[in-house]
């Protein structure tokens, strides 16, 4: 956003004045070398003999400034035939000899140095002007491409949920087709999680193009798993570390692992309970993130081996996690914890997270 210049900046930069309007640039001229006269004859008897350009200069110098070059040349010669004929001796004439010739001399070294110090700076003032302009311009064009990507970002993110989810909505009627058990199980399940693949799509980034960071992403991931279930009986408890952002390969693999996690609480740990419990937690640690989903429920069985288990969404768990370079685990709680149930934990290196400034 680009702040306006202070007052004396923006006055600087429209210099010189009035340039469409020349009969008043040389009328205000001729009226300041006037001035210079009248304060000259009225403080003539203040001032020390040899001081006959002492009001004039200022009115070139002025004259210049406002309005170029070619009125300060006006200026300066006005004011010179002014102090010739009334303040330099013999007044009231044009006098020749030596000393009125090295007087002259004098001003017309000082009014043209004055003159060309006061063009080369407006000439350098109008070059910077013209460069902030095209910075201005330049900065405009970037915010105008920068808002068309984060709009193309947007639709594409939208777009990409969009159609996985619409794959998944295909698969789903293409189950009513089907009449055996186990391939309308897998047709199910693969729906099932291109729904939620297509979700966490669309709920990756913020709307700047920007990772959303992983508490905001959890919270409303595993609001959206349990809503999906319809047990409005079963409490789902979520206590995320904030500021931990992870990186964008990391996010998608990550998010599936929990939702996995919440939907086998509950199609196993409480599928047989009205009421229960269900922790989601994720903090940073020293050796990486941990990421942690148990449950209250009648935990697993005694013989439960994750390694041979034939579950598919356990099984996209294990290759996500090697993905990963994590560590997946999923035990009972332990007989001191003072409740049954299961925990899974997923143990992520510090390289998934983007480091915190």
């Amino acid at each position: 956003m680009n702040r306006p210049l202070p007052l004396p900046h923006a006055f600087i930069e429209r210099l010189p004045l009035i340039p469409e309007r020349p009969l008043a640039r040389y009328g205000i001229t001729i009226v300041l070398c006037l001035v210079a006269a009248l304060i000259r004859w009225e403080l003539d008897a203040a001032f020390p003999p040899g001081y006959p350009y002492l009001t004039f200069f200022p009115a070139v110098i002025l004259s210049s400034f406002l309005f170029g070059p070619r009125p300060g040349i006006v200026a300066a010669l006005i004011c010179g035939l002014f102090a010739w004929y009334l303040f330099i001796p013999p007044r009231f004439g044009f006098a020749f000899d030596y000393k009125t010739l090295v007087s002259l001399g004098f001003y017309v070294g000082v009014v043209v140095i004055d003159i060309a110090l006061v063009h080369l700076m407006q000439r350098a003032n109008a070059r910077l002007h013209l460069a902030r302009e095209e910075v201005r311009e330049l900065a405009e064009e970037r915010g105008v491409l920068a808002e068309r990507t984060q709009l193309l970002f947007q639709e594409l993110q939208h777009r990409v949920g969009n159609n996985l989810q619409m794959i998944g909505a295909v698969l789903s009627l293409q189950m009513r087709g089907l009449e055996e058990p186990t391939a309308r199980r897998a047709i199910a399940n693969a729906a099932g999680r291109l729904q939620v693949i297509g979700r966490i799509q669309r709920q990756l980034y913020l709307a700047d193009g920007e990772l959303v960071p992983l508490d905001r992403f959890v919270h409303e991931l595993s609001h959206q798993v349990m809503e999906s279930n319809g047990r409005d009986g079963i409490a789902c408890l979520v206590a995320v570390q904030p500021g931990i952002v992870l990186r964008p390969d990391a996010a998608v693999p990550v998010a599936l692992i929990l939702s996995e996690a919440i939907a086998n609480a509950l199609e196993h740990g409480l599928a047989t309970r009205n009421s229960g419990t269900i922790r989601v937690e994720v903090r940073r640690e020293a050796d990486g993130i941990t990421l942690g989903v148990e449950d209250d429920g009648i935990g697993l069985p005694p013989d439960f081996e994750p390694e041979q288990a034939e579950s598919i969404g356990l099984r996209i768990s294990r290759v996500l996690s090697r993905q990963l370079e994590a560590d997946l685990s999923l035990k009972n709680l332990p007989p001191d914890s003072g409740s049954r149930g299961a925990r899974m934990t997923l143990r992520l290196p510090p390289n998934r997270a983007i480091p915190q400034e």
